[in-house]
């Protein structure tokens, strides 16, 4: 049996809040599932050693630029990509019509979506949840996870020196909008205050962009220079392996904080201008949210916040 998913949002954290429930789905029809992803979700790079994904097709969209499966020709592309798959049965996680129209035209017989033209407002956990269960029985409850080969990770401690009688901690630095980004400022007084009681190794993420390389250059030229490592260098697929190596790691709202809580480790997440349910989903996430609010999400604009305090307090607790 052959089934395809299609998940359309965009970042890499909506492709892995959605895992629990491709996996359901695998366990449920013993087969591995195919995904429709958007090339900004960049599965390709963390579910290529996930046992329950069979291939993926990444939907090569962008109204910026003419791409692939843009527009009334996209769409025609799109249906030629699918339709070669000959797939028996589609999941589509999302109110598209356009996908429905899809899914007939490229010869899938079983078709199986959220309501039609309910776009708008749809919970992100609650919604899948609900229609696994009304389509098929499912209760999913399972936090998402990322599997990666043991030689990688054994690959990894050699190349990056890493040793056992240091505590390894994954610091998520970067984000996709800069109301995301916690100032450099306290990350470096969470690396003061955990290095004075713990012989440690931070590995630095993030990525190209400016405001994060500005981040990035103010903490390595601090003086805790010797005890980080930048990772901006390597491909998201280069740093599973040294992710999943780290005792902690403490992420703002990035693709970090997913990708770490779905490899198993615990993850502080630092929640400034986002809805709080991307820092809470898993049981590996504990958020922190900027001081005097009671919840957060966007336009909360928290990152000044953010206390130092109460990070290294939780990692206390969650390190014991």
């Amino acid at each position: 049996m052959k089934i395809l998913a299609v998940q359309n949002r965009m970042g890499i954290g909506d492709t892995i809040i959605f895992l629990p429930f491709i996996k359901a789905l695998s366990e449920k029809f013993d087969s591995p599932i195919s995904l429709l992803v958007k090339e900004s979700a960049k599965a390709d790079q963390y579910l290529f050693k996930t046992k329950y994904i069979d291939k993926i097709i990444l939907l090569e969209r962008d109204k910026k630029s003419n791409k692939r499966h843009e527009g009334f020709f996209g769409s025609y592309n799109l249906i030629k990509d699918i339709k070669k798959n000959k797939f028996d049965k589609i999941v589509i996680f999302n109110s598209s019509f356009r996908y429905n129209i899809i899914a007939r035209l490229s010869g899938i017989s079983e078709i199986y979506q959220y309501p039609l033209f309910k776009k708008t407002k749809q919970h992100l956990i609650d919604v899948p949840k609900k229609f696994i269960k009304d389509k098929f029985n499912l209760e999913v409850n399972e936090d998402p996870k990322v599997e990666i080969d043991d030689t990688l990770i054994s690959e990894s401690i050699q190349k990056f020196n890493i040793k056992k009688d240091e505590m390894k901690i994954l610091l998520g630095i970067g984000g996709s909008g800069s109301t995301k980004r916690i100032p450099a400022k306290i990350f470096i007084e969470i690396i003061e205050k955990i290095s004075n009681i713990k012989q440690c190794k931070f590995f630095l993420a993030t990525g190209k962009n400016n405001e994060e390389q500005i981040i990035l250059n103010e903490i390595i030229n601090s003086k805790f220079k010797k005890l980080c490592l930048p990772l901006d260098n390597f491909s998201i697929k280069e740093t599973l392996p040294i992710i999943k190596n780290c005792n902690l790691s403490i992420c703002n709202d990035s693709s970090f904080s997913h990708l770490s809580a779905a490899l198993g480790i615990k993850t502080i997440t630092l929640m400034a201008d986002t809805p709080l349910i991307y820092g809470n989903y898993s049981s590996k996430m504990f958020p922190i949210i900027p001081d005097g609010e009671a919840n957060v999400t966007h336009n909360t604009s928290g990152k000044e916040k953010i206390n130092p305090q109460k990070i290294f307090d939780k990692f206390l607790e969650i390190s014991n």
